[in-house]
């Protein structure tokens, strides 16, 4: 049985889950994501949740060995704005990554590099919350767009600009001082 440290997923102690090989799931309400919602619209209804899954392994990290380890499963759907219509589209979250984490930062760092799988520094309690969330925001694409948008693009209904000859140039004025004459 985990001890309430080892399954608490806002104070996860990865070692113990790793080496105990843990699961954890459950469901959170998409709104206790502040940053998430912050690039994200208010969805159009009730949204379900985000659902989670976790399980620690000790995994073999190239370079390393053995070490602790978690392959993170989460599965939402957001609405974003579509930058080519500016409308709302719901859009499908899912994550599915495995973590590895080692003694120290430089460590972490150096073995990233190299590594087809993230490395973290190990932390004696780690937020589980906020580390879905930190995947969640990598997942949201860049510029959001419906493959085809729902409404067509509104048309411009500016007049169309005149022709070269009919506008007056816009130094115009300076070039008449310049020559002694006065604009007109």
């Amino acid at each position: 049985m985990a001890s309430p440290r080892t399954s608490d997923p806002r104070r996860l102690d990865v070692a113990a889950a790793a080496s105990a090989s843990l699961e954890l799931a459950g469901d959170w309400p998409l709104e206790g994501f502040s940053r998430l919602a912050t690039s994200t619209l208010p969805p159009d209804a009730a949204q379900p949740g985000l659902h989670w899954h976790i399980r620690g392994e000790r995994a073999l990290l190239p370079g390393t060995g053995l070490q602790a380890s978690l392959r993170i499963d989460a599965d939402a759907e957001v609405t974003l704005e579509c930058q080519r219509c500016l409308q709302p589209m719901p859009f499908p979250i899912r994550v599915a990554r495995r973590i590895f984490f080692v003694d120290g930062e430089d460590a972490a760092a150096a073995l990233d590099v190299d590594s087809e799988d993230d490395v973290l520094a190990i932390t004696p309690a780690l937020d589980l919350h906020a580390l879905i969330e930190d995947e969640l925001l990598l997942a949201l694409p860049v510029v959001p767009r419906h493959e085809v948008c729902v409404q067509p693009l509104p048309r411009s209904t500016d007049p169309a600009p005149a022709p070269e000859a009919e506008r007056e140039h816009p130094f115009a004025a300076l070039a008449a001082l310049k020559g002694g004459k006065k604009p007109s």
